[in-house]
């Protein structure tokens, strides 16, 4: 009898292991998927992806490394809706488009860095990624954009050392809660009926101001009035987090 629950037991072991090993399997798919990876320790700097908050509030942030023509049909139609956003400018791109740079200040945009260049902060050794947020900090600011608070690694790939860098340089690292991959150009109306079906309260949502994104602009209109519709308003990063819980999206 005591050998029959031995070898019960080591199934159950057996068993035991497979299914932690499947859970993890499908934890791994479901980041992939996802195109985000994040990594903090249980005390230490986070990347936030959205925010917990009873207000009907939501971020528009746009990330822009490369053009100016896209961007200025973008801001036609900000200002046409009055919406205030979030724009996470490359330092290489601040550097070619310091009247760009100058003109969102000026206009009452966030100004957030998106790197030096567009390298996977995953890829770089320390001393590189470091020397790149640093670059992107300085040429930001010379360009008329300030000091950055907030970073969007390029590919929104990060890792631990990579949050406790950004976090060493007092930026905060951002990610989003609703990406449409508008840069992939699935089609204007594709693109608002994501981010309008996927947006809720806190929301971070990821367009982007390249000129590679060609369905943005037209897409725009279309998901400012149809959550306005729904109640929402539109506010930068800054505002959306002030006094609010933030919702962290760890692997740990």
């Amino acid at each position: 009898m005591h050998f029959f629950w031995m070898i019960d037991g080591r199934k159950i072991k057996k068993l035991v292991f497979i299914l932690i090993a499947a859970f993890f399997a499908a934890l791994v798919a479901y980041v992939q998927n996802q195109e985000v990876a994040v990594f903090s320790t249980a005390e230490g700097p986070r990347a936030l992806s959205k925010v917990t908050t009873n207000k009907p509030q939501i971020a528009l942030t746009f990330d822009i490394g490369w053009g100016d023509i896209r961007l200025e049909y973008i801001l036609d139609v900000l200002e046409k809706e009055k919406v205030k956003a979030t724009f996470f400018i490359s330092g290489e791109w601040a550097d070619r488009h310091k009247d760009w740079v100058e003109k969102l200040k000026e206009e009452g945009y966030e100004i957030a860095s998106h790197g030096m260049s567009h390298h996977p902060y995953t890829a770089l050794e320390p001393n590189e990624m470091r020397q790149d947020m640093i670059s992107a900090r300085e040429a930001i600011k010379k360009a008329g954009g300030g000091i950055p608070k907030f970073l969007r690694p390029p590919e929104g790939l990060i890792n631990e050392r990579a949050l406790k860098t950004a976090d060493a340089l007092n930026e905060q690292v951002i990610l989003w809660s609703v990406d449409p991959q508008d840069w992939t150009n699935p089609g204007y109306d594709r693109i608002a009926e994501y981010v309008v079906k996927h947006a809720e309260k806190g929301a971070i949502i990821r367009l982007h101001a390249s000129d590679s994104a060609k369905q943005t602009a037209r897409a725009l209109p279309l998901i400012i009035r149809s959550l306005r519709d729904k109640g929402y308003s539109f506010v930068t990063l800054t505002t959306l987090i002030s006094d609010a819980d933030i919702k962290i999206k760890l692997i740990q």
